[in-house]
């Protein structure tokens, strides 16, 4: 398998791929060895988590500069993505002891009874993961299953393939036993043929119909399953914020990452009163945003990562909404250089009958219309099928909370977006997917219960 440098097109270097053989002896050791890592001390299972997060400080340099050259992410937001890794590690270490500590729901010493849970890890978990945030969405899962003692087969994005391995390279040296953590390097035939092996759980990121197939693959054996897949996340700027600062917030929201991110901001609705004021800031900020080489300090809009596929995709949007009525006020067009850059892109006048406006784009393209009151926003805002985050900005916190309650959704922002805490729950509703990663029940998620009844003699 080739390894592409989105930014430029050349091979940055050829990574063999697993086969089926080499899947199914992967799972048998790690069967194998699961009972023995369940079987060690809490304290013994963080250690090496704890060590883990210290050489990712040492080597957050040349890890940042690996995922700027595979993914295209700019380098600066490779950095954050490497620092911003660190409060989940403290969160999953800090909280998994409270999730595992046993549950006296009754002691009743007059008949002798006791009634006790005890949370006991799934067995072999498949983390299926993605190339937008691989650091961010892999830890999610392999961290906590880890700790809470479950062995994981780790199959990263094909997109992301040399940052994997690095991943998996510092879990091992940290301590974590080769067996209990193996990376399955290669493209979608080698995640399809892990859901035919005998795992506990799959936790897949990534499209809405990959996450049918991938449920579809392992319902007949009810495996535990846990989706994030696509969204296409609202934002509503209500009438009586500054515009100018609304824009920025808002246009951030939407292109960073070169706008992949699984939170981005897709499409965006404008109170009338303050329409003409906010598109051109929105416009002016979105101009402004230097494109070019991921390596240079400067750059905030990096290439494309998903190649000649992402391309076409965005320019088929462009194309459909055009020829729909809507008009072009940035961008609409692949950058004229080498590599996979598609120029950050404003269309107004969008409805719903356009697939910018309806079907996920995940790249550098919005589409922003203009609303007449609160109650036609919160009902564009429901008109998807996705269910991920939304965000209101108004300087009235009772208002953003009264609308953000009628919308149908898995995270709400008050002035802000495109933000996800260790803390808080990151789950999604409809299209956007089933089960829950961070906060304490994203630690939860990779246990299961066990009812004990206890009667002295």
């Amino acid at each position: 398998m080739r390894i592409i440098n989105p930014a430029t097109g050349e091979v940055l270097r050829e990574v063999a791929e697993a086969d089926r053989a080499a899947v199914a002896a992967a799972c048998r050791r790690a069967r194998a060895a699961q009972p023995a890592w369940a079987a060690t001390s809490l304290g013994a299972r963080c250690e090496p988590i704890r060590r883990f997060r210290e050489l990712a400080v040492e080597r957050a340099e040349p890890l940042a500069r690996t995922l700027a050259l595979e993914v295209g992410k700019p380098i600066a937001q490779a950095r954050r993505e490497l620092a911003g890794l660190l409060p989940r590690i403290d969160f999953f270490l800090d909280e998994v002891e409270g999730v595992l500590a046993d549950q006296v729901v009754l002691a009743s010493p007059a008949d002798g009874l006791e009634e006790r849970i005890r949370r006991e890890p799934l067995g072999v978990v498949a983390n299926i993961s993605a190339w937008n945030y691989p650091w961010y969405v892999g830890a999610n899962v392999f961290l906590p299953a880890l700790l809470t003692g479950n062995a994981v087969l780790y199959k990263p994005s094909e997109f992301a393939t040399l940052t994997g391995l690095a991943i998996a390279g510092l879990l091992h040296e940290s301590g974590i036993p080769a067996d209990v953590f193996q990376p399955l390097v290669g493209a979608g035939s080698v995640g399809a043929t892990l859901l035919e092996e005998p795992i506990d759980a799959v936790c897949f990121t990534g499209s809405h119909a990959t996450g049918v197939k991938v449920a579809a693959a392992v319902a007949p054996r009810l495996v535990r399953v846990q989706l994030e897949l696509g969204g296409k996340d609202p934002a509503y700027v209500c009438d009586d914020v500054d515009a100018a600062a609304a824009a920025a917030a808002v246009a951030d929201g939407a292109f960073y990452n070169t706008g992949q991110s699984c939170c981005a901001v897709e499409r965006v609705y404008v109170h009338e009163r303050i329409w003409p004021r906010f598109v051109d800031a929105f416009v002016s900020t979105v101009r402004g945003y230097v494109v070019g080489d991921p390596l240079n300090e400067r750059t905030y809009i990096g290439p494309l990562a998903r190649r000649e596929a992402a391309l076409g995709h965005h320019e088929a949007q462009v194309a459909d909404a055009v020829g729909r009525g809507a008009r072009v006020l940035a961008g609409g067009r692949r950058v004229d250089r080498p590599g996979f850059f598609f120029a950050p892109t404003v269309l107004v006048d969008v409805d719903h009958t356009m697939a910018v406006m309806r079907e996920e784009t995940f790249g550098p393209l919005i589409g922003v219309a203009r609303v007449g009151s609160d109650g036609e926003a919160v009902a564009l805002m429901n008109d998807t099928a996705y269910g991920l985050t939304a965000a209101v900005y108004t300087a009235d916190r009772a208002r953003a909370e009264r609308l953000l309650a009628g919308v149908n959704t898995g995270t709400a922002y008050w002035n802000c977006c495109d933000r996800v805490s260790p803390r808080l729950p990151w789950t999604g509703r409809g299209a956007s997917g089933l089960g829950v990663t961070l906060s304490r029940d994203g630690i939860a998620a990779f246990v299961r219960p066990k009812a004990w009844h206890l009667r002295g003699a």
